[in-house]
Order: structure tokens, then sequence, then C-alpha cells
């Protein structure tokens, strides 16, 4: 039996190998901190800047949607930075799913990669559905009323009505992609400077039409079941909600730490690239939300199409076609954004035999892993047609989250791994001696100076601890009063076992490893991610996490069933994408 469990570990934490020339690239290192700032923010600012704060204000957050994307930021600012060292330690591009094949292992690669896909799939479905709902409030919602009549779906996960416009325009792209057509550089950055254009055509314009006493509404004037008026109409639980969900409007930023082979001075842009698009991102979002609230009561917003509803309801008729149009043109881009990587996905995945092999089949004219694209364009349209716009928003808040969540573990278990095959011995005895030698072993109190790391099971056994009281600590606070003594109790006791659980991390010496960007604060900054993360996911609703935990149980039978057995890293063969090389 114990044969068998070591077996089983070792094909979980196998790794992928890269070869010796993969650490040569063509790629000119010639990206400025300006370059991936642009980057970092026009990759994110899309369906969240359009359609998050009217739909988060109605029913979450209220006027304080503005915080709700304020937590949001910092929890994406952690995950942020433990993103850029996670890309440091294999500094090539790529995504996060390559890193942890060669950094950590094959199971959490394949979560992650898993993971991201179905990000990709519902970022595509979820950008289309808005720029479906954008079109469509152009001509008085006719398509969404007409639909709703002829084809009402009443179920009540799934969307009222089938979004066919949606599904249209992903298939459109699908077969653009599937022919070889590529994103132009420059009618992404035309269409990225329309969008910020756009942008600052609603801060000014709400902003002249904005009325303050819109943020302290009484409660008598508030309809049933819109909370109870003021600031937090729905209490910090709202906000925080709110903040589970204005976390999609943050997914994308990540794109900015791939980039370790182009970027000029690494070690100073990538991190600083990132800072900066995060605060320019939350900017923008603050502003329009701010605006918004202030322009029309929360309980009066459009939840897929606020903008344009909020101007037309002002008066603003021209302002509402300004508004409309920016927005297709930056939810075009964005979508294209989407669905550009996720074949790449499946095709990296396919590769290394964790996903059927015909999926890395490249086709000899167009040079696209075409079977891929066409099952990443109709796993989006299915997506599209079947959910509304909100549930897909929370399936890829969800997703992202963990996966964030992961990428963080990962940082606290490798910074304090050594950088050889094998572990010092006396790493293995430290719960086996004496209760002395285990709290000094523990705590490191003999102060042992190593050049690397010697009790790297402490870590891994602490971290493991941490991440359980963290689900503990997160569930009490969010499900329970916090009236009674015994959940103020276990609060405090789960509080004090976090703090403990760091506090032995943060003891033990870390590696040597030169790396260009570090996660600052370690073990601190990981495990506050880790912590807001987990947190942000117990807000969200019970359907989120069954669809979720449905999309996991696929990937684990296709993992089990056949990437076990099939990854290359098991079966010899070659791990270099060769079709890429030629």
């Amino acid at each position: 039996m114990a044969l068998q469990l070591r077996s089983i570990w070792n094909a979980f934490s196998r790794k992928r190998f890269m070869e010796e020339d993969s650490s040569r690239t063509a790629l000119a290192r010639v990206l400025t901190v300006f370059d991936l700032t642009a980057l970092g923010a026009g990759s994110t600012l899309g369906l969240g800047v359009y359609v998050l704060a009217g739909s988060v204000a109605s029913n979450q957050a209220g006027p304080a949607v503005t915080l709700s994307f304020l937590i949001a930021a910092v929890a994406s600012g952690f995950a942020a930075v433990c993103y850029a060292e996670f890309a440091a330690r294999v500094p090539k591009a790529g995504s996060a799913y390559v890193y942890s094949y060669v950094s950590v292992g094959e199971l959490v690669a394949f979560v992650i990669g898993w993971n991201l896909i179905l990000e990709y799939i519902i970022g595509t479905a979820s950008v289309a559905r808005g720029l479906s709902s954008y079109i469509d409030s152009l001509v008085n919602h006719t398509m969404e009323n007409t639909l709703r009549e002829v084809m009402p779906i009443d179920v009540s996960f799934l969307s009222p009505y089938p979004d066919f416009l949606s599904v249209g325009i992903i298939l459109l792209l699908t077969a653009l992609l599937a022919f070889g057509v590529k994103e132009s550089t420059a009618v992404n950055n035309v269409f990225t400077v329309l969008n910020l254009a756009t942008i600052m055509v609603v801060i000014i314009g709400g902003g002249i039409k904005s009325n303050p006493n819109n943020w302290k509404i009484p409660k008598q004037d508030v309809p049933q079941g819109k909370g109870s008026g003021g600031y937090m109409p729905y209490g910090f639980s709202g906000v925080m909600a709110g903040a589970a969900k204005c976390f999609y409007g943050f997914v994308g930023f990540d794109c900015v730490a791939t980039t370790g082979e182009e970027a000029k001075n690494p070690q100073r842009s990538i991190p600083l690239a990132i800072l900066l698009s995060l605060i320019i991102i939350f900017l923008a979002y603050f502003g329009t939300s701010t605006v918004l609230t202030m322009m029309l009561p929360y309980f009066d917003q459009d939840e897929n199409a606020p903008f344009p509803y909020a101007f037309d309801k002002i008066g603003w008729t021209a302002v509402k076609w300004i508004v409309t149009i920016g927005a297709i043109f930056a939810l075009t881009t964005s979508l294209m954004g989407s669905i550009f990587p996720l074949p790449r996905i499946f095709y990296a995945m396919a590769n290394d035999g964790l996903v059927f092999k015909g999926l890395s089949k490249v086709h000899p004219k167009t040079q696209t892993p075409l079977i891929a694209t066409i099952l990443s364009g109709s796993l989006a349209g299915i997506m599209a047609l079947i959910f509304d716009l909100q549930q897909l928003i929370n399936m890829l808040s969800i997703g992202t989250l963990l996966a964030y969540s992961i990428v963080a573990i990962c940082i606290l278990i490798l910074r304090y791994k050594t950088n050889e095959e094998s572990e010092p011995s006396d790493s293995h005895g430290v719960f086996f001696s004496s209760p002395r030698e285990t709290f000094s072993s523990l705590f490191n109190l003999k102060g042992i100076k190593n050049t690397h790391p010697t009790s790297s099971l402490i870590v891994d056994c602490s971290v493991v601890v941490f991440c359980l009281m963290g689900i503990a600590f997160d569930a009490i606070l969010t499900f329970a009063d916090m009236t009674g003594i015994w959940e103020i109790t276990l609060v405090t006791i789960l509080g004090v076992s976090l703090l403990v659980s760091l506090a032995i991390i943060a003891r033990q010496p870390t590696s040597n490893m030169d790396l260009f960007f570090k996660v600052p604060l370690v073990p601190l900054v990981p495990g506050l991610s880790i912590l807001i993360n987990i947190y942000l996911m117990l807000m969200l609703d019970v359907f989120t996490w069954i669809r979720f935990g449905v999309w996991l149980l696929i990937g684990f039978c296709i993992y089990f069933f056949y990437g076990v057995k099939n990854s290359t890293a098991n079966t010899g063969e070659p791990t270099v994408l060769q079709e890429e090389k030629e």
C-alpha cells in the first residue's frame, strides 16, 4: 500500500523539464514600463467597466460598490505580486500552467491549466454576452424581449432566454482564428485609446450630472428588496459579495508577468507595471462606479448596459450613443483577447498528454490548432447561449480566485525549497524528536543560517495547516452572525493559529535562488492573498459552487483516466512543442 501511495504521489508531483535550448529566445527585450502598463490596463478594462458597476450596485453593494472595487483591487494586488514571482522562476514567456508544471508538479499544473481553460471560456462567453447586451440596447432590447416571449428558459440557474447573437459573435471570431487571422497590434492600440476616451467621457459627463443625495437615500424611499438605503444599503456582507464579483474586473493583469523575456529591465519594469496598471484599472472602476451611482439611485440601474441606460434617463442621447459605440469597440477587443489564448492552453496541455492528444494537432495550411480552436469556440458559445451574464461572472471569479490561491501557496512552498533534488535528512525527523527539539525546530530557535532550506517539510505542513485554518476562519466570518461567545472564541483561536503558522514559516531559512522579482514580506503577503481569495470565494452563491464543482469533476475524470497514463512525463515523449519550433 505504501509503495502504491508513493507511486501515485510521484505521478502527481512529476515535473516537466525544459529542453536545454528552451532557455534561448528570439524575443527582443524592447518592452518598457509604459508598454507593459498599457498591456496590463488594455487587456483588463473591458466588461468590468461597462457592466459590473451597475449590476453590483443594484444587487449587492449599492453606492458602496466603490469599496467593493477597492477590496477587489487589494486582493488582485496580492495575487499579482505572487504571480510575478511565479513567472520569474521560469523566465520564459508562457502561462501559469507552464510555470507550475516546471516548478511544482503535474497535478497542480493540471488544476491551474484546467482553471485557465475555464477562465478563458467564461471570459469569452461573458464578454460576448455583454457585447450582445450593448448592441441590443441600441434597439431598445428588442432581441431580449422577443426571445423571452418566443423561447423562454424557465430554469432558475440558467439564462431566461438563449442569446443567439452572442453565440454568433463567438463563432465568427472562432472561424477567423481557425483560418489563421491574428490580432493586429495597431487595431488593438486604437481600440484601447477609444476605450480610455470613452471612460473619460463617462466620468466627466456623469460627474456633471452627479447628485450626492443618491448616496444617502432614506430607507422609506427604497423599493422593497433593495436594501436599507444610504451608502451601504446591503451591509458589509453585501460589499464583500460585491467584491467577489468585482474581482472579475481585474482578471487580465497577469499577462504582464509573462513578459520576462521581452521586458528591458524585468526586475524593475514588471512589478512596477503591474502596480501602475492595477492603479489605472482601479481608478477607472472607482471613477465610473462613483458617477454612475450618483447619476441614478443604485436601485434604478440597468444590470447589463448601465451607462447607456443612465445617460438615456438624464436625456443625454448623444452621449449615450458615444458611450455605447465606445463600449462595443472595447468589448470587441476584450473578446479577442479572451478567445485567442484559449486554444493555446488546450494545445499546450494536449501536447503534454494531460488532455486528449488530438487537440494538439496543427492544421498544415492555417498553422493553427484547428481542433482546439473549434472546441474552444463551441464551449464558449454554449456557455454564452444558456447562462446569463451574472452567472458567467460568478463562475469566472471562482475559477480565477482558486488559481490565484494555488499560485500563492506555490510561492510559500517554493520560497523554502532546496534547489537540490534531495532533502537534508534532518528535515524528516522533526516531528519524531522530543517535544523540546520539535519546538526548537519549528521556530528555528538555534538560528541555523544555511545557504539553502533544511526544513521544507515544516513549511509544507505549516502551509497545509494555514490553508485549513484559513478555510475555517473565513467560513465562520462568512456564515456565522458573530454575536455568540463560541463564534468569537473560535475565530480568536483560529486567528492565533494562523499567526502561529505564519510565524513558523517565517522562521525557516529561505531559498537563495536568484530571481529578477521576489514577493515582499513573505509569508505575510501570500498568506493574506490566500485568506482574501478564500473569503471572496465563500461569498459566491451555492449554484456557482455547484457549476464549478461539476467543471472540476469533469477535469479530474479526464486527468485520472487519461492524463496520468498518457502524460509525456510518464511516457518519456518529448515535451517541446515541435510545431512552434518550426
